[in-house]
């Protein structure tokens, strides 16, 4: 990000596509003000940046460059996720996770390193050398295992990019996620696929497990209310079966009574 509060502001309300009108609607200001604000020609309070961060739905992590930029101290810390005072949302994790088996279930940050997986995620993903501290965009891209076990990668390559790129616009700028939404386009402009007029209900993921394949959609999770950086970027993907045979096969793989109630 640029330095100096009036750029930065400017710049994040030109990445959400608001207009001074618009962000001083939202924020209960005078247009004038926020282009006082963007000149230079006006000094925030530490209350108005965090008011602004709110409208323009600013990321943690973002929000200490945006306080910096206004010569103000950072708000934010990201701890070590063994630090004490983050007990109760480690243990919603592990809770969510172990109680979704026999199905799989992780945690990721926002570049999809995988931090916790549950044991029915640590089978699927361990046969394809996908381990914790891993990358699922990595993955995604350059392990050869794990492209071969999708059996359906072009469909996955698309949602993941389709996901990844909205991602991007609302972390406003990342090296990384960057590159990857770069990479993927260059894969979908090659396969890009194209529904009828009414759009499929669900898109799962179809995963070659031996002789097995099993098929999967997911719904994401995270904290609503953090002020922790890490954990307001944790991302919870809950995966479930799509069909029948899945569910029949993850339950014989993983039987009910391994299964913490």
């Amino acid at each position: 990000m640029p330095s100096g509060f009036g750029t930065v502001l400017k710049t994040w309300r030109q990445i959400r596509r608001m207009s001074q009108m618009d962000l001083a609607l939202a924020a209960g200001v005078s247009p004038r003000h926020v282009s006082f604000l963007e000149t230079g020609r006006s000094r925030p309070s530490r209350g108005m940046v965090l008011r602004l961060c709110d409208e323009l739905a600013i990321p943690s992590a973002s929000r200490n460059g945006v306080l910096t930029a206004a010569g103000l101290a950072p708000g934010y810390q990201s701890r070590p996720r063994n630090a004490l005072e983050l007990a109760p949302l480690r243990n919603a994790v592990d809770w969510m996770l172990t109680r979704h088996a026999p199905y799989p279930a992780i945690a990721i940050d926002r570049h999809w390193v995988l931090l916790v997986m549950n044991g029915p995620a640590e089978a699927l993903f361990g046969a394809v050398d996908l381990r914790t501290g891993d990358s699922l965009i990595d993955a995604l891209m350059d392990n050869a295992a794990f492209r071969a076990a999708l059996d359906n990668l072009e469909e996955v390559e698309w949602l993941s990019f389709l996901r990844l790129r909205t991602e991007l616009a609302h972390f406003g700028a990342d090296t990384r996620l960057e590159k990857a939404v770069e990479r993927l386009a260059e894969r979908v402009k090659r396969h890009r696929l194209a529904f009828s007029d009414e759009a499929p209900v669900v898109i799962p993921a179809r995963y070659r497990a031996g002789d097995r394949l099993l098929s999967f959609i997911s719904t994401i999770a995270q904290f609503g209310a953090t002020g922790d950086i890490a954990m307001s970027e944790m991302r919870i993907e809950l995966f479930f079966p799509a069909d029948e045979d899945t569910k029949q096969a993850m339950q014989a793989i993983w039987p009910a009574s391994s299964v913490i109630n």
